[in-house]
């Protein structure tokens, strides 16, 4: 049974069989809940902790 994991941008919870798995270039593992997530990490380069709309559970995390 696949468990749920936790975004790697906003905190969310990324439910079995939905979201976006990335490979960084080091190996690292980063699970993304939406492309909104994925676009704004990986694309644009942003970081969570200066968003508004990021949860501020993540905002701890980072």
């Amino acid at each position: 049974m696949p468990k749920e994991m936790i975004c790697s941008f906003c905190g969310g919870i990324v439910e079995p069989g939905t979201g976006k798995m990335y490979i960084g270039p080091r190996g690292e593992i980063m699970w993304f809940c939406s492309s909104k997530c994925y676009k704004n990490s990986i694309k644009l380069g942003r970081k969570s902790r200066k968003l508004k709309w990021v949860t501020k559970l993540s905002k701890k995390l980072i």
